[in-house]
């Protein structure tokens, strides 16, 4: 991740490369030229009377698209999607009160998955803060918790210097969510802006480098494990450290698991690849993970979804951690070898003392240093694959994504909702690249996956991204059909719709006896009709829409929805009686997976 932003060709800088002095500005102006002087593409906003200025002033903007989402959590989901396939910092507006308020989810969501996001809110007056006025909130206090770091913006000299710390803040280090408030009468007053070209925090530094001592002490440790196993997460792909990581693996010979957020920072095709572990994650993995000599985390803050009871994850491995961020180090599991180090350079100087070492870098399939490791892994491989009960009329969840993969060649970008269905799409779409799996993990943020497809498809308009959905999840932010349709972006939607809150029913079924508790989506007045219509709601948006009901139609319907040039959506039915296996409950250990 860069640590500096990058200015347009058309920016003027003086010779010296200081600061620049710009002509009498109103403050909205001043904002909108320093997001043109930071590369910004994007504005997802959603205008209201406070942040009328800064829209008036985006009107004028000859470099950046201003796109109108239909609820500021689509805004704010959506500036995500196009973070998390771009890796900059995607960028969300919204007015003062309830339009700041509607921006939280998000940005929540933004620093759990540690993504770079840029969130600007207006806010009253100054003379009016702490008054009780109209639209007023605190959203500098409400923030606090779940941001990098925040501004409430007192001078309208300030703002060119805020954002450029904002956006160095936001792409450098473990990224996160900057957010912005500026009181109205700041974006009203007029200056002469100066526009820093550098950014100087005191006591702020992103550039962490780990050192040859520990760096040599992992190697030595590797070099007496027998049964070692890599356990690496989204550090690696906010780290843009997937080709070094390919390259130790191949190095070392030692087997992969990813994390969901780190699902695709290693291919999945890959003979070392156990796909990724923890509560719905492969049998093998977490079986490997567990009960490794040596097990390297990469990039990870070992969550619980991922640990189950964490006084016995790896219990009776040596764990080395490698991580960017100094809080993450013995926060939740304490460990052998703690490495504080920016990870793209300490695999690339690892790979760099292994070729030393005598590690030759190894073919694929071609892996042979660990023989009675590799076989054990391949027993649970055998054992404990990957399966569902699938049949010739009933349309299975599992079928719908793997048939998905197969006409997509697992080249299309997915985003998910929250729930079985992105289980689901992690389990059965294997990834080969990252940046293709866009997902809410660490919060869990029903309503993600279409706003968030929107993002993807406005960064990567070349790309076919598609959003795997339950039914429950798509109707929290169907809205944002609206913006697809109007502003001509193709993303596409699957629904697999089971007419219930489906991950919760699993839970209902594992704990309480089958007893629904309000987890029934349609309609209880006509239980067996499908409700609501996607068909006929998307038709309200303009939108195409199929549903399908048999399993002999679906090719055929998924292969429209790639041939189409505009939004789409497929209401694909399903039984709300499938489990996603395997399963960990929640506070237990890999041996009481549930296969």
């Amino acid at each position: 991740m860069s640590t500096t932003s990058t200015q347009p060709s058309s920016a003027k800088t003086k010779p010296d490369g200081g600061p620049q002095r710009g002509e009498a500005m109103l403050g909205a102006e001043i904002l909108v030229a320093c997001l043109e002087r930071e590369g910004v593409e994007v504005v997802f906003a959603y205008p209201g009377g406070a942040s009328m200025p800064i829209h008036q002033a985006l009107t004028r903007s000859k470099s950046i698209r201003t796109l109108l989402p239909r609820h500021e959590q689509g805004g704010v989901f959506a500036a995500e999607g196009y973070s998390r396939v771009t890796g900059r910092a995607g960028v969300c507006m919204a007015t003062s009160g309830p339009g700041a308020t509607n921006l939280l989810t998000g940005i929540a969501d933004a620093y759990m998955d540690s993504i770079p996001l840029v969130a600007i809110t207006g806010q009253v007056p100054q003379a009016m803060i702490g008054k009780g006025a109209f639209q007023e909130t605190d959203v500098f206090g409400m923030t606090l918790p779940v941001v990098k770091h925040n501004y409430l913006v007192m001078n309208v000299n300030e703002i060119p210097r805020i954002v450029k710390e904002a956006f160095h803040i936001a792409q450098s280090g473990r990224p996160g969510p900057v957010l912005i408030d500026i009181p109205k009468n700041i974006q009203e007053a007029r200056t002469q802006p100066i526009f820093p070209q550098e950014v100087h925090l005191r006591g702020y530094s992103a550039d962490r480098k780990a050192g040859d001592l520990e760096l040599n002490e992992l190697v030595g440790l590797i070099g007496a494990a027998k049964e070692p196993m890599i356990y690496c997460g989204g550090g690696i792909i906010s780290g843009d450290a997937s080709v070094e990581l390919l390259e130790f693996a191949e190095r070392t010979q030692i087997p992969v698991a990813t994390t969901l957020m780190g699902i695709g920072c290693f291919p999945e095709n890959h003979p070392l690849s156990l796909k990724w572990l923890g509560m719905h994650g492969t049998v093998y993995a977490n079986n490997a993970v567990n009960e490794a000599d040596l097990l390297l985390a990469i990039g990870v803050r070992f969550d619980d979804r991922v640990t189950g009871k964490i006084e016995k994850f790896a219990e009776h491995g040596t764990i080395v951690h490698i991580d960017i961020d100094n809080s993450e180090i013995n926060k939740n599991k304490v460990v052998r070898l703690p490495i504080l180090s920016d990870v793209k350079y300490a695999l690339a100087r690892l790979n760099e003392l292994l070729a030393k070492a005598g590690y030759e870098r190894a073919g694929a399939g071609n892996f042979s240093r660990f023989p009675g490791w590799y076989e054990k892994i391949a027993g649970w491989k055998r054992s404990f694959p990957l399966a569902f009960k699938d049949t010739d009329t009933i349309i299975q969840p599992q079928y719908v994504i793997r048939l998905l993969h197969e006409m997509t060649k697992g080249e299309a970008i997915i985003t998910t909702g929250v729930g079985q269905h992105q289980m689901w799409a992690g389990q059965h779409y294997d990834f080969i690249h990252p940046r293709t799996f866009i997902t809410s993990a660490g919060l869990g943020s029903m309503g993600f996956g279409y706003p968030a497809a929107i993002g993807a498809k406005v960064a990567k308009p070349d790309r076919q991204v598609i959003d795997i959905d339950g039914d429950g999840s798509f109707l929290m932010n169907i809205q944002e059909l609206a913006t697809a349709h109007v502003e001509n972006i193709a993303a596409k939607a699957i629904i697999l719709n089971n007419q219930h809150l489906g991950m919760v029913v699993q839970w209902e079924d594992m704990k309480y006896e089958s007893n629904r508790a309000h987890t029934f989506l349609g309609d209880p007045r006509d239980p067996k009709r499908i409700y609501p219509d996607y068909v006929a709601l998307c038709k309200g948006f303009g939108v195409p829409c199929e549903r399908v009901l048999e399993k002999k139609d679906l090719r055929a319907a998924i292969q429209r929805l790639l041939d189409a040039n505009e939004p789409y959506v497929l209401d694909v039915m399903v039984p709300y009686t499938e489990h996603v296996l395997p399963m960990i409950p929640g506070g237990a250990t890999y041996k009481d997976v549930i296969v």
